[in-house]
C-alpha cells in the first residue's frame, strides 16, 4: 500500500516539464572549429555565475570516463598560464565522481560529452548514499554536458595534435534585465531527509545575512515556495492520506522517517510548511518580508524533529520571540480539517507548474532566479554570484563588488577604457559582469564622450576639477588658464596667448609689433602681456593703445572754464524759470479756492447793474 501510494503522490513531480539551463561554450581554436555551443550546467559544483573562464582542453589518453583515480600528481593541473578543462566521455559511473576524479587531478573546469545522440539533459548528484556523501560537498569547479557531436569535434582536434582554447561563459545563464532580482526558494520544513535537507538548512543559517542586507535595500524580491503533493480521490479515506495529508488529500507530503507507523507524519510537515508561507505572508504586509530567515533559522535550531520538538506550541513560541502577530498567522493558515481549498497552497501547486522559461519545480531544493532554475551546489558564495548576475549593468549592489566574488576589471590596463591620470579619473567602471566604459560624474563635474578614447569634462563647474584637462601655468605668482568658466566645454587660451587651449604659448606682442605703436615708445614683453612706456610726459592709455597728456593746455583749460560756466548759467535760467512758473501756477490755485467763499468786485458791479431800473421805476 505505502508504495502505490508514493507513486500517486510522485505523479506531480514526474510528470514535471524538467528545463535544462544553459551556458555557452565557443571553441577559439582551431579556426576550423571555431563558433559557439550550448552546455548543459551540472547541478553540482560551483558553476561560475556572471563569469567565464577561457583554458587549453584535455582528453585524457587512459580513463577517459573518469571513474577512476587519473594516475600521476596533479596530471591536470595548469600547464601555461591558462587553465585546464578536461574533456571526459559519460557512462560507467555518476557525473559527479568524474568531476569530482578530474578536480583531484588539477583540471578547472569539466566538460561530459553524451555518448548517443540526444537533447541535452541536467548531470545531477546521485541519491544520497554513502560513497556519494564523501565527495559531493567538496566539488568546487564547474562542469557541464555536451552533445556527442560537439564531443566528437573535439576530440579529433585533439587527436590531430592541434590545441583546442575554449572559453565556457555563464555570463548570460541569468536574465539581468534590470536593477531588482526576484528570487524564489522551493524548501521543506523537514529536517530528517538526509544530506539534502541539511544542505538547504545550511544554506538558509549561511546566505541569511546576504539575504535580508539585499531584501531592506530593494535590491531583491523573495518569495519561499514549498513543494506539495496530492492524494488521489480512491485513498482520501485511507489512513496513509489521511496520516500525510491536510484539507482532505489536497496537500501532502511524503513520511519523514518513511514508516507510517512511527515518528512525525507527512501531514505535520505540510502544516509547518503552511506556518512558513504564513509567517512570510504576514511578515510582508508589515514590510519585514526579512524575517522569514529569523523564523526558519530559528526553527530549525529550537524546534527541530531529531530532538522531538517539531510542533506548533515551539512554533508560536519562535513566533512571539521574533515579534510576530500569531493571531493573523492562524488566521492565514485556516482549518487544515475543513474539507476546502487552502488559499495559500493552492497557489504553491499553481506556482510549480513553470511557466516560459522556467519549467516546473522538481527538485527540492531548488533556487530560482529572474525565472531560471539555479544549477549548482546551494552554497553562500555560489548563489550570491548568480544573484549578482541578475542585476543589469551598473546597478548591482556593493557587495556584488567584492573581491572574493569577483574580479575587478578596472584593475588591469585600466580596462581599457579612458583615463586622466593627472586628475586620476577613469572611465572605466567595475561591474559583476565585467566592465564598462562610461565618462564618470566626478565632484559634479558630467564628462562626455565615447568612453574608450576620449572623456572631456562638460559644464561650468569643470574648471574646478584640474582644470577641466586645458592648459594652465603659473610664473611669478600669476597664473593662466584655458579653461572659462563662462563656457560650458572646450579649452581656449587666453588673451596674450595662442595655442589650441591644451598647449598656450606667450605671445610677444613687442616682437609682433601688435602693440605699442605710438612715436617714440618703448616695448617690454612680459608674461601673458606687455609693458609700453610713451616719450615724454605722455601717459598710455593701452585699450586704445595711444598715449595723451598727463596735464591738460590753456586752451583746454580756457575751453573747460566756458563749458563749465554755460553749463551752471543753463542751470541757474532753468531754476528761475521754473520758480516764475511755480508761482503764477500756485497764484492762479488761491484764487480759485477764495472765489467759492468771498463775491469778488466784478461780481458786485453786475449785481448793481441789474437791481438799478427797479429803484428807477420806485420813484415815477
Amino acid at each position: 500500500m505505502f508504495f502505490v501510494l508514493f507513486i500517486f503522490l510522485s505523479y506531480v513531480h514526474v510528470q514535471g516539464r524538467f528545463v535544462v539551463e544553459k551556458n555557452s561554450i565557443t571553441v577559439l581554436s582551431p579556426h576550423k572549429i571555431r563558433g559557439k555551443k550550448d552546455g548543459a550546467i551540472g547541478n553540482f559544483g560551483l558553476p561560475n555565475y556572471g563569469g567565464y573562464i577561457v583554458g587549453s582542453l584535455v582528453y585524457p589518453q587512459k580513463g577517459s570516463h573518469g571513474c577512476e583515480d587519473f594516475e600521476g600528481d596533479k596530471p591536470f593541473k595548469f600547464r601555461s598560464y591558462r587553465p585546464t578543462i578536461v574533456l571526459l566521455d559519460r557512462g560507467d559511473c555518476y557525473f559527479a565522481l568524474k568531476v569530482w576524479h578530474a578536480q583531484q587531478a588539477g583540471a578547472a573546469a569539466v566538460l561530459v560529452a553524451d555518448s548517443i545522440d540526444e537533447t541535452l539533459i541536467t548531470m545531477d548528484s546521485p541519491e544520497e548514499s554513502t560513497d556519494a556523501d564523501g565527495y559531493i560537498e567538496k566539488i568546487v569547479i564547474p562542469s557541464a554536458l555536451i552533445d556527442k557531436s560537439f564531443g566528437d569535434s573535439l576530440k579529433d582536434s585533439l587527436n590531430n595534435k592541434d590545441e583546442v582554447l575554449l572559453r565556457i561563459d555563464w555570463r548570460e545563464s541569468v536574465p539581468h534585465p534590470d536593477n531588482r532580482v526576484e528570487y524564489e526558494f522551493w524548501t521543506n520544513s523537514n529536517d530528517e531527509c538526509g544530506a539534502r535537507c541539511d544542505e538547504q538548512m545550511n544554506f538558509v543559517k549561511n546566505f541569511k545575512g546576504h539575504a535580508q542586507i539585499l531584501e531592506r535595500g530593494g535590491y531583491t524580491l523573495f518569495t519561499p515556495h514549498y513543494i506539495t503533493w496530492f492524494c488521489p480521490q480512491p485513498f482520501v479515506e485511507s489512513s496513509q492520506c489521511k496520516s500525510q495529508c491536510i484539507n482532505r488529500g489536497r496537500y501532502c507530503a511524503p513520511d519523514p522517517e518513511k514508516d507510517f507507523g512511527e515518528g512525525y507524519e507527512g501531514k505535520d510537515v505540510v502544516y509547518e510548511n503552511l506556518r512558513q508561507l504564513c509567517v512570510h505572508r504576514v511578515a510582508n504586509e508589515s514590510n519585514r518580508s526579512w524575517v522569514w530567515w529569523d523564523y526558519v533559522t530559528d526553527f530549525h535550531v529550537r524546534c527541530s524533529m531529531k530532538e522531538k520538538k517539531y510542533s506548533k506550541d515551539c512554533a508560536e513560541d519562535v513566533m512571539k520571540s521574533l515579534d510576530l502577530p500569531i493571531e493573523k498567522i492562524k488566521k492565514c493558515i485556516g482549518d487544515p480539517e475543513a474539507d476546502v481549498e487552502n488559499e495559500v497552497l493552492k497557489i504553491e501547486q499553481t506556482a510549480q507548474i513553470g511557466g516560459g522559461s522556467r519549467g516546473d519545480v522538481t527538485i527540492l531544493p531548488t533556487l530560482v532566479l529572474n525565472n531560471v532554475q539555479y544549477r549548482g551546489k546551494l552554497e553562500r558564495t555560489s548563489v550570491l554570484k548568480a544573484i549578482c548576475a541578475g542585476f543589469k549593468e551598473t546597478t548591482e549592489p556593493q557587495v556584488c563588488l567584492s573581491g572574493d566574488i569577483e574580479t575587478n576589471e578596472c584593475l588591469e590596463r585600466n580596462g581599457g577604457c579612458w583615463k586622466d591620470r593627472s586628475a586620476n579619473v577613469t572611465a572605466c567602471k567595475d561591474t559583476f559582469r565585467g566592465r564598462v566604459c562610461e565618462c564618470p560624474i566626478v565632484k559634479g563635474v558630467q564628462y562626455k564622450g565615447d568612453g574608450y578614447t576620449t572623456c572631456e569634462a562638460f559644464g561650468p563647474a569643470r574648471c574646478s576639477l584640474n582644470n577641466g584637462g586645458c592648459w594652465s601655468e603659473t610664473r611669478n605668482k600669476i597664473t593662466f588658464s584655458a579653461c572659462s568658466e563662462s563656457k560650458v566645454n572646450g579649452c581656449h587660451c587666453p588673451v596674450g596667448f595662442l595655442g589650441d587651449g591644451n598647449k598656450c604659448e606667450d605671445v610677444d606682442e613687442c616682437n609682433e609689433r601688435s602693440a605699442c605703436q605710438c612715436d617714440g615708445c618703448s616695448c617690454k614683453n612680459t608674461w601673458g602681456s606687455y609693458d609700453c612706456k610713451c616719450k615724454g610726459n605722455l601717459l598710455y592709455i593701452k585699450e586704445q593703445d595711444i598715449c595723451i597728456e598727463r596735464s591738460g593746455s590753456k586752451f583746454g583749460k580756457v575751453i573747460a572754464f566756458v563749458v563749465i560756466a554755460v553749463v551752471v548759467g543753463a542751470g541757474l535760467a532753468g531754476y528761475v524759470f521754473y520758480k516764475y512758473r511755480l508761482r503764477s501756477y500756485m497764484d492762479s490755485e488761491i484764487m480759485a479756492i477764495m472765489s467759492q467763499y468771498m463775491p469778488l468786485d466784478q461780481q458786485n458791479n453786475v449785481v448793481h447793474a441789474e437791481s438799478e431800473p427797479l429803484r428807477q421805476q420806485g420813484t415815477v
